[in-house]
């Protein structure tokens, strides 16, 4: 799933389980190890963790398409999940915020000072967040709830 402007961009993807064999715990089985690649003014970096569960991953794409839509209760809520490592937002002049903290933070934030939160605000359009739902759905395929 990708999404940009003329300066910034993330790219999510599933990339597997964090737990390749499932051994009966809801949560364990579960886990979906997110791969990103980020690009800012600031500088450009990577992660993978196993920051979503399988349900929490597909809410992502519905919350793209309401955010994209006329739907403007729920287009306004945040989005976040068990793990703080991502969250999304929208704000009312057609920005997405995609707050990146603690493993999916830039490598030369100061851990230590509590400063690793990193807020993306990303310009965009419907056809787009459009685009990033449909591709995000094929992402999550392969990686059923087990």
């Amino acid at each position: 799933m990708l999404l940009a402007d003329h300066e910034h961009r993330i790219k999510l993807r599933a990339l597997r389980y964090r737990f390749p064999v499932a051994s009966g715990d809801q949560y364990d089985d579960n886990w979906l190890v997110i791969g990103g690649e980020v690009t800012t003014p600031e500088g450009g970096w990577s992660f993978a963790d196993p920051c979503l569960l399988t349900d929490e991953a597909r809410q992502l794409s519905p919350w793209l398409r309401a955010v994209g839509g006329a739907m403007p209760t729920d287009a306004q809520s945040d989005l976040h999940f068990l793990e703080p490592v991502l969250s999304f937002s929208r704000t009312g002049s057609g920005l997405v915020r995609i707050r990146l903290s603690h493993e999916a933070a830039p490598p030369w934030r100061d851990r230590d000072e509590g400063l690793d939160e990193y807020v993306l605000e990303i310009k965009t359009t419907i056809a787009d967040l459009h685009q990033a739902a449909d591709e995000w759905d094929r992402c999550l395929a392969p990686f059923p709830p087990r």
